[in-house]
């Protein structure tokens, strides 16, 4: 964590990937990916990839300030992903499994 309390390496203003579901608070994140080739941040409802017409740009610090536990995963390597069943759960990190998302 840096001295500003921000435990992420990336800027609170980068711009990363997520769904209107999540941003409206109808659905929570069940899964985080931290992209391997670009460092991207991808902040989804589940396993399966949204359409996309679904996907929006946002900030970073929108989605901390939606779910603050997103701040425990803050040092995921790029290609590993974060997911939990429900918002009550501890996140379990792992490798992406790129067959997935093909």
């Amino acid at each position: 964590m840096n001295d500003l309390g921000w435990p992420f390496a990336d800027p609170q203003n980068v711009a990363v990937f997520t769904v209107a579901d999540i941003m409206s608070g109808r659905t929570p994140i069940l899964r985080v990916c931290h992209e391997e080739q670009d460092g991207a941040w991808q902040f989804l409802t589940g396993a399966v990839l949204p359409d996309a017409e679904k996907w929006m740009l946002i900030g970073l610090s929108e989605v901390v300030a939606i779910d603050s536990s997103i701040k425990e995963i803050a040092d995921l390597p790029y290609g590993w992903e974060a997911v939990r069943c429900s918002p009550a759960e501890k996140w379990t990190t792992r490798p992406q499994n790129k067959s997935e998302e093909e």
